[in-house]
């Protein structure tokens, strides 16, 4: 069994939140919201961070299937740069809330930053992937749903990369940026290159 704790108060049912590709140079920023069935544990639940990507998506599967109420939501590149990463991300979460089949009594949320819902009581936790089922569920949404999209835009641009680094700000990524300028996807806000490097013009 899970070491992660199932529920964090007595209200529920009780929503997990988190995002995914907050800190990445291309694409959307991607949350999730999850309500877990107390009566239908998922015994193999961890932060995202800590699980191969296979295991990953044989949780997504799992999570799916067995979940009272899940919800993803996305922000894409151009209003990421139009209201900032922060607001991004929590837009998302909201996005990702507002379609669960079944209204939470409580949000709990990873991180240290949340603008309410709905007027639904919440809470942030630090860290709280590695604490709570809910929001370690969430965080493996998340984290797949977006691997799967920057899979995607991998077969247009080919050249960054994103099938192995899914937008982070890798060292090859920033070569491909320096190499072949940017593409429709890159978030223009961000510090795309390292100061040495020279930005190009998409091509």
């Amino acid at each position: 069994m899970s070491d992660l704790i199932l529920q964090y108060q007595n209200l529920s049912p009780e929503a997990g939140c988190d995002e995914a590709g907050r800190g990445c140079l291309a694409g959307p920023v991607v949350a999730a919201a999850v309500i877990l069935d107390p009566e239908n544990p998922i015994a193999a639940l961890n932060d995202s961070k800590q699980l191969s990507a296979k295991k990953r998506m044989l949780l997504r599967d799992e999570i799916m299937t067995k979940a009272l109420a899940y919800g993803i939501g996305l922000v894409d590149h151009t209003e990421i740069d139009q209201i900032n990463i922060l607001n991004a991300s929590i837009l998302a979460m909201h996005k990702a809330l507002a379609v669960l089949k079944l209204t939470p009594e409580f949000i709990l949320v990873d991180g240290n930053r949340f603008k309410p819902f709905k007027d639904i009581p919440h809470a942030c936790m630090i860290k709280g992937d590695a604490r709570f089922s809910a929001i370690a569920a969430a965080s493996i949404l998340a984290k797949t749903e977006r691997d799967l999209l920057m899979s995607k835009l991998h077969q247009e641009h080919p050249v960054y990369g994103w099938e192995q680094n899914q937008g982070y700000p890798t060292l090859a990524h920033r070569k491909a940026i320096a190499q072949h300028g940017v593409s429709p996807y890159h978030r223009l806000t961000f510090q795309l290159l390292s100061p040495n490097q020279q930005l190009g013009l998409f091509d």
